[in-house]
């Protein structure tokens, strides 16, 4: 019968390996607990969001650098609301749909205006990565001005992204010819969550 050593432990190779024997590295493993999510019931005990502007504010004050009444968190690079509770940051968008409808959305939440800092109820909405992607404004990178088109010489192209594929549209004589392919396209497989500019 032959042996090998695992760590600094002689075992039968034959034998299955069991917690942190088991892989290659796993002496390396270090077990990294995550806190666990708010809930509603808490969440409503330490902030109120007000549906018509959008807003949290605290009702309780968690840290030395809260106030009661202040309006909770701030905004990230991209333009997001960010509230940290017990340690662990949150969207504030995640936040209003938790104490809207009592559960956090297993989906997206879209911004029906395209501004990530306002969270008005009525501007969130469930939707798909695509749908999301779909209602997204035009990228500050994109030189030509329309949505969905790019250069190709002295042609112009258009393409539209779903489901994490990309559709190509055609190559046209001018940009504008090339977006209103994008848009048509847009419509039809986005509807309501299409936005063409």
């Amino acid at each position: 019968m032959t042996f090998a050593f695992v760590g600094r432990h002689l075992i039968n190779p034959n034998t299955p390996l069991k917690g942190r024997s088991r892989g290659p590295f796993s002496f390396c493993e270090i077990a990294v607990r995550r806190r666990p999510r708010v809930s509603r019931a808490r969440l409503r005990e330490l902030l109120h969001y007000d549906r018509k502007t959008g807003e949290f504010r605290w009702l309780k004050r968690v840290t030395t650098s809260v106030r009661i009444g202040e309006i909770a968190g701030a905004l990230n690079n991209q333009g997001y609301r960010r509230i940290t509770i017990n340690a662990r940051p949150y969207m504030a968008h995640h936040l209003a749909w938790l104490y809207v409808k009592g559960k956090w959305c297993r989906r997206v939440i879209d911004h029906q205006d395209g501004n990530p800092s306002n969270n008005r109820w009525t501007n969130l909405r469930s939707a798909t990565r695509s749908q999301s992607s779909a209602n997204r404004r035009l990228p500050r990178n994109n030189s030509c001005g329309f949505k969905g088109v790019w250069r190709n010489g002295s042609r112009w192209c258009a393409t539209i992204h779903k489901d994490r594929r990309r559709h190509y549209l055609g190559i046209f004589s001018t940009p504008q010819a090339a977006h209103a392919a994008y848009a048509k396209a847009a419509r039809r497989l986005f509807g309501e969550f299409a936005r063409t500019e």
